[in-house]
């Protein structure tokens, strides 16, 4: 089935983003990867020393397979996360940019005021922007209107595993409006999760947590992208509506009486 994801031009088979952090080692978040046919990786800057790098997990991944995603995890500020995209860049690390502007130490939800700046400044810049977002479909379609690639909203807060017990409605309504793909970031805590958010019509899933820390992160990984190929082939086939009484398997109009 030839339906590819298309981000900035760019076309990728697979719909399903993978994290690099809490991974108990290197060989396997490596495996994990692999497993996962994940096409897009993301990496937290701050966990790379940008002004003297030394070997880090930049240099574990195979740039030539992956498109890199860095992403300004840890930036509490607009201005800090600016600063790290233009770090990045001037390293050559890559022009794609997933902005994340989360001052909350507690629940870790993302500043709207201060994801709006960063991404109005970068997307100027020429940046390739995906923006971390509260499910907010205001917030979102502003996004969308001065240039990001992208919107990236919550299932739920970042780690927790919830999935969709949180939100669920208002990404339905992200998903209506958006012009650009639409990837469920943050709180997945199973396949299922992710088979439900690419059956509603988002258009990727980024996942960390819920394979990283599973009891067999690569078994996970493959789980998961299992789940958004089923949810994906579900969204394009059309589930039936949801009736609010029984419907016959077997209909019993043209059934011969004796």
């Amino acid at each position: 089935m030839d339906d590819p994801l298309v981000i900035a031009g760019k076309t990728f088979r697979s719909r399903l983003m993978v994290g690099t952090g809490k991974y108990p080692d290197t060989e396997t978040m490596l495996r994990a990867i692999e497993a996962s046919g994940s096409e897009i990786i993301t990496v937290a800057l701050r966990r790379i020393d940008l002004d003297a790098p030394k070997r880090s997990i930049l240099d574990d991944i195979d740039w030539s397979r992956y498109q890199i995603l860095p992403n300004t995890a840890g930036c509490r500020t607009a201005e800090e996360a600016i600063r790290v995209a233009r770090l990045a860049r001037a390293m050559g690390l890559s022009d794609w940019i997933k902005v994340e502007v989360v001052p909350d130490p507690k629940y870790l939800l993302p500043d709207p005021l201060g994801t709006f700046e960063a991404c109005k400044v970068l997307v100027k810049e020429g940046f390739v922007v995906l923006p971390y977002i509260n499910d907010d479909p205001v917030l979102a379609k502003q996004l969308e209107e001065i240039g990001c690639a992208t919107v990236m909203p919550l299932a739920a807060p970042i780690g927790t595993g919830q999935g969709f017990e949180v939100n669920f409605e208002q990404i339905r309504i992200i998903v209506e409006q958006a012009r650009v793909p639409v990837v469920v970031d943050a709180g997945l805590g199973a396949p299922s999760d992710a088979a439900l958010a690419m059956e509603i019509g988002c258009d990727a899933v980024l996942v960390n947590t819920a394979i990283a820390k599973a009891k067999d992160p690569v078994l996970m990984a493959e789980a998961f992208k299992l789940g958004v190929e089923a949810g994906r082939k579900a969204f394009l086939a059309g589930r039936i509506p949801k009736l609010p009484y029984a419907s016959a398997s077997s209909p019993l109009e043209g059934v011969v009486r004796g």
